[in-house]
């Protein structure tokens, strides 16, 4: 029988952070093999012209050594993703993450007429995060659920969250424990 490939997106950029630890909750209640990917520590950069005529041309040979994250996205059973809410948004990296794993022929292509057709395996993608005010989903949760149907296939997809943080900051430590109980009661492993 074959194992469940749990890929965990960590954007997180602080060691103590609130959204890693909302996430490691989950992880601990998923059965399969995680592998780990700290966007800090990958050494991403944005796509500049040369990039991306690179890519082009990788693409068009379809030789794809060079996108191993965009190879391991698209083999993924599950997808968790942790991206703390601040400045409105996710962190960049996260951005800059997707830009370098959307691979025509890994994770998307294209049919004959023009319609994508997503080429992930994930079945279940987890978006997970926190906030130190209200979270706004809009830019953030929606914005990667989007991506996930309309390009990458994966149907299913779930924020989990914990919101209101820093507004009083006495209470962070209970609203961030009823988060994590929650998930726990959800996800047991059997």
């Amino acid at each position: 029988m074959a194992t469940n490939r749990i890929l965990y997106i960590n954007a997180t950029s602080s060691n103590a952070s609130r959204t890693n630890d909302l996430a490691k909750t989950l992880l601990s209640g998923l059965s399969g093999d995680i592998k780990e990917v700290r966007l800090r520590d990958l050494g991403l950069k944005s796509l500049d012209e040369e990039r991306i005529q690179k890519r082009m041309k990788n693409i068009a040979a379809r030789d794809y050594t060079d996108y191993q994250e965009a190879v391991d996205f698209a083999n993924a059973d599950t997808i968790v993703i942790a991206a703390p809410h601040y400045d409105l948004s996710f962190p960049s990296l996260l951005k800059v993450y997707i830009e370098n794993i959307y691979v025509l022929g890994v994770v998307t292509s294209f049919a004959p007429d023009g319609h994508v057709i997503g080429l992930c395996k994930a079945k279940k993608l987890f978006y997970v995060a926190t906030s130190g005010g209200p979270l706004e989903t809009r830019f953030g949760y929606e914005y990667i659920k989007a991506l996930a149907l309309d390009y990458f296939g994966i149907m299913d997809c779930e924020l989990l969250a914990a919101e209101n943080l820093d507004i009083n900051p006495s209470l962070a430590p209970s609203i961030l424990e009823k988060a994590k109980e929650d998930i726990r009661t959800r996800f047991k492993k059997s």
